[in-house]
Parts: structure tokens; sequence; C-alpha cells
């Protein structure tokens, strides 16, 4: 694993972790969640799991992060972190196939900056639990800017995620057409916690997670060849 300072603009940096396996197919630039940095245990274990499907991983902070503030960034600040990640990603590995997404908040705000203007070189996108809507407060205008993403995407979602009913989720998945694909994970929380009585333990969960994604990756990388 190797740290580095990503320059994002002219007078801001955040931090970065890329993880680099043998011989990789493809590489995720992975954004963290609204409440959890790049080094919170989900996001480690995320990044040595594709690291053995020889997925590389390049992780970064948000600039709120980066300072220890607990208010998420406005829209342009993280589409400014998603955008000079990824062409971070792009120096490192060349033309290696780049996956974009994250947890949560980073799902979202990679799908926002894809949507304003395509991320150079990166050839789908990978969420894992997309924040459709608040908890408590189903609804779909989260999604509007989906419809102007024209590349593949991939939404990991829980059965049980509070803040993506699966009866709101579906349609919108649905509408998207074939450049999109919705993988649940039965009994899964929004964090990819499972109930002791679903006979399945996190570890399990993560598995079924990571191999969805990389399955989904060769795919993706073999239909581009």
């Amino acid at each position: 694993m190797h740290k580095l300072t990503i320059q994002v603009g002219d007078d801001s940096t955040v931090s970065g972790l890329l993880q680099r396996p043998d011989d990789p197919v493809a590489c995720y630039v992975f954004a963290h969640g609204a409440g959890a940095g790049m080094e919170h245990a989900f996001m480690t274990a995320v990044a040595d799991g594709l690291a053995e499907r020889r997925i590389a991983t390049l992780r970064y902070q948000f600039p709120y992060m980066e300072r220890g503030s607990k208010r998420p960034d406005t829209p342009p600040v993280a589409h400014a972190a998603v955008r000079a990640a990824v062409a971070c990603a792009a120096r490192e590995f060349g033309s290696l196939m780049l996956l974009a997404g994250g947890k949560s908040f980073g799902a979202r705000m990679s799908s926002q900056a894809q949507a304003t203007l395509p991320l150079p070189q990166v050839a789908g996108l990978v969420f894992l639990g997309f924040p459709l809507h608040p908890a408590g407060t189903p609804s779909t205008s989260r999604a509007d800017h989906l419809s102007k993403v024209r590349i593949p995407m991939l939404f990991v979602q829980g059965t049980q995620d509070k803040l993506a009913e699966l009866d709101k989720l579906r349609p919108v998945v649905a509408a998207l057409g074939a450049s999109a694909t919705l993988m649940t994970i039965e009994h899964a929380d929004h964090a990819f916690h499972v109930p002791k009585r679903s006979g399945r333990d996190d570890e399990a969960v993560l598995k079924e997670v990571l191999d969805g994604v990389a399955q989904w990756a060769e795919v993706l990388r073999a239909g581009s060849r």
C-alpha cells in the first residue's frame, strides 16, 4: 500500500491510499461515506478483498474529512476531489481500465461528477450502498442526475438498506436501461451488516459483494476489448 498526496485545485490537497496487486486488471477509485474516511474498516476490507481479485484501489479523502470536519463538502468541492483522484489513478495506471464510485456519499458524489462531465478513462461506476434518500423519507430525487450518466453502473444494495428502499430503487435502476445493474444482498443494511438470524456473517456478505463487483468488472473489461 502506498500513501499519496492528491492535488485538488490550486491550493488544496487530500490524502490517498493506493493498493496495487500484482498484474491488476482494473483500478477502482473508491470514495468514502459521509461519516468515516478512507481508513475505515469497511474501506480497508474492500480494498484488501479487491486486491485479492486483481483489482487495484485508490482510496482518498474528501477535503472536509482531511480537515477533520463533520460537515460534508458542497457538491462542487466533492466533485473536484473525485476528478483529482481519477486523474491521479490515470497517471498511476496508464491505460488500465478505471472504475469510480464508493460507499454512500462517495457513490453519490462520484455519480454526480460523472453526470456533470464524464470522468476521463472511467469505464464504469460501482456504488456500494447508493444513498437514494434519507432514512424514513423514501423518495427518488437524489437519482435524477443518473439519467445523464452514459457509462455502465453497478448498484450493490442491501435488501434492508434504510437509505435505499427497494421499491423505490428498483424502478430507478430499471429506467436507466441496460447500462445499470442492481445486485441485492439479502438481509444486509446500508453498512452491509446482517443480523445473526440470517445465518450469515459480515465476512460472508463482503465476499458476496466483492465477488459480484469483480465479476461485473470482468464482463465490462471483456466487452471493451
